[in-house]
């Protein structure tokens, strides 16, 4: 079962305005991610669906959230059918984020209430997953996008929230080049987690880095 409504995913989602993208089959390995990112600040976690280890180390998350990072929201990322929707929302996720915009996943995700961000490229994507009911459009890839796309899209559609995912860096420049261009939230994966962690100073490390990030 879902740890929190909708609204409150939002609000966090609002305070910290990045959330972690993160896949890793060791389930300790992904708890200390976690916390080390909970102890820096962040209250928003993806954890990605990319691997046959991804339900089982999901739900050992779920629990370990629920019992040690209370104010976080845990959600799932790279959903592509219903029927992985309904899995992990029987798991407990609090939102479910797309690569794509499937039309089923969102009218899983409005029938359980969770909070859904499918993925769109284009102004017309955009503006069909908003339509369909998205709680907020993810942006993707990034990288490929750009600051100057998300700053056109705002001028036709300045009321659609979107979080840029896929290029964006854990720096000062990167993070306000995505926020000034209008992105109201944005994803944050291997650049973050750069390099295997291995000792209790690398993990307070990362906690150090993501406080810095949030900071930007």
């Amino acid at each position: 079962m879902a740890s929190m409504n909708a609204a409150q995913v939002l609000i966090l989602l609002e305070h910290t305005k990045i959330a972690p993208v993160f896949f890793n089959p060791d389930i300790e390995y992904s708890k200390k991610i976690v916390k080390a990112c909970y102890d820096g600040g962040m209250r928003v976690f993806e954890f990605t669906n990319r691997g046959v280890e991804a339900p089982t180390v999901f739900s050992a998350l779920r629990d370990f959230v629920n019992e040690n990072c209370p104010e976080m929201a845990l959600g799932i990322g790279t959903i592509f059918t219903a029927e992985e929707a309904k899995d992990y929302i029987d798991l407990g996720t609090d939102f479910i984020v797309q690569p794509i915009t499937s039309l089923e996943v969102g009218e899983v995700c409005r029938e359980h209430q969770i909070p859904w961000l499918p993925a769109a490229a284009t102004l017309n994507e955009i503006w069909h997953a908003k339509q369909a009911g998205a709680t907020v459009v993810k942006l993707f890839p990034g990288n490929v996008l750009g600051p100057g796309f998300v700053k056109a899209i705002k001028g036709p559609l300045p009321n659609i929230k979107v979080m840029v995912t896929g290029g964006v860096e854990p720096t000062q420049e990167s993070i306000q080049s995505w926020l000034k261009a209008g992105a109201n939230y944005l994803g944050m994966g291997s650049q973050l987690f750069a390099g295997e962690l291995k000792t209790i100073e690398d993990f307070s490390k990362l906690s150090l880095k993501v406080k810095q990030v949030l900071s930007y």
